[in-house]
């Protein structure tokens, strides 16, 4: 059975004043596909992802969420559908960890915005996906950065979406907690749950993880489509405008990209993969 369009994207035109940021941009992303964004600094990337949360709205072109017109979502609508993990969370306020989860139900909560007992059941569950459970008391400023991050991404599964967006998430993690986000998020869009949707600044990350990638230069695309397809060398040194190397993972099979510093420029080029 064909796969479903969770978002589609055509045409997108988003500028900041006279500025234009993001210039005729079109994709699709499958229901359940983990989709990753990647591009330089100032591409656009988490500038299409506000499009697609619904915080921005664009100068032109058309966003549909579930073969829908964003525009036709309410706000709370749109928060039942698509969940954001941000890149930079505030810590300092005084939540404990279940009271950050359960902010999550904000959309689904009536007038008096009281959790009830599902409520509850729905955000014990995502500390328990998200392997949080034991944390629960604890202060959100006390957590390491890896658990902080499980503890957002928790808060948006207590969103019961759809979809989630994910704006560089392993950007300050150390490996091991980068595999333990990424792992979460697959196993997540594997058990059919949700569509996953990334921006990253790590090509090998993205390599190892998205069914389909889409590459931004100067707020346009690039390229668009499977791992083997958008991670050539020669577009990527075009794009990021250094010297890159890539070659094949001898684990996955996948292209690896490797920045070369200048002292290793002068090899050979059949080299560089």
């Amino acid at each position: 059975m064909e796969a479903k369009t969770a978002l589609s994207v055509s045409g997108l035109r988003v500028s900041y004043g006279s500025n234009p940021v993001v210039r005729d941009v079109s994709f699709e992303v499958r229901e359940n596909a983990f989709f990753v964004i990647i591009g330089p600094n100032g591409s656009g990337k988490t500038t299409i992802l506000r499009v697609l949360s619904g915080a921005l709205k664009p100068r032109g072109g058309k966003v549909t969420v579930l073969g829908r017109p964003i525009g036709e979502y309410s706000r709370r609508a749109l928060a039942r559908t698509v969940a954001v993990v941000p890149q930079q969370v505030e810590t300092h306020f005084p939540f404990t960890v279940r009271e950050t989860v359960l902010m999550g139900r904000s959309p689904h909560l009536g007038l008096v915005g009281l959790e009830g007992e599902k409520d509850l059941r729905i955000a014990e569950e995502a500390m328990r996906v998200t392997r949080v459970a034991d944390l629960a008391d604890r202060k959100l400023c006390e957590l390491s950065g890896g658990e902080c991050q499980r503890v957002i991404i928790a808060r948006a599964l207590c969103q019961e979406p759809r979809i989630v967006l994910l704006d560089e998430p392993t950007a300050s993690l150390d490996p091991a907690h980068q595999l333990a986000v990424m792992d979460l998020m697959e196993r997540l869009r594997r058990n059919g749950r949700i569509t996953v949707v990334m921006v990253s600044h790590d090509l090998n990350l993205a390599a190892l993880y998205a069914d389909d990638l889409l590459l931004l230069k100067d707020g346009a695309v690039a390229a668009s489509g499977k791992v083997e397809q958008v991670l050539v060398r020669e577009r990527l040194v075009h794009v990021y405008g250094c010297a890159l190397a890539v070659d094949v993972n001898p684990w996955t099979g996948l292209p690896r990209v490797t920045p070369l510093p200048e002292r290793y420029r002068a090899l050979p080029e059949k080299k560089w993969g």
